[in-house]
């Protein structure tokens, strides 16, 4: 509810990393890994920001944000296929009045 993040090994109740203040305090409302590259996961917040973290270009700050100023995104999920090398990714946004858009990700994020 306060933006923090924390990654988490199954057998410990201590997170492995915490990012605190990572989405200046807006809660965040969905947080996923990508399918097809294990470094990456994505975040939205409250204000329908979409982060994006790689943990093997940067392990302290998102390498990007995307802000979707047209309406309220509610939720996200990720699509693709991780048995493919082909590194098709993308992001399903539940916008508040019921639309959903699909955007794909540069392959950079997708890529295994």
């Amino acid at each position: 509810s306060d933006g923090s993040i924390r990654l988490h090994q199954m057998t410990s109740e201590h997170p492995l990393m915490q990012w605190n203040g990572s989405t200046k305090g807006q809660p965040i409302i969905a947080l996923q890994w990508a399918l097809t590259r294990p470094a990456v996961f994505f975040a939205l917040d409250a204000s329908s920001n979409i982060y994006i973290w790689d943990l093997l270009e940067n392990d302290l700050l998102p390498v990007a944000k995307q802000t979707m100023p047209s309406e309220r995104v509610v939720t996200m999920t990720l699509l693709g296929e991780p048995e493919k090398a082909n590194g098709l990714l993308g992001i399903v946004l539940a916008k508040e009045s019921g639309h959903i858009d699909i955007q794909y990700v540069k392959k950079k994020w997708a890529l295994p």
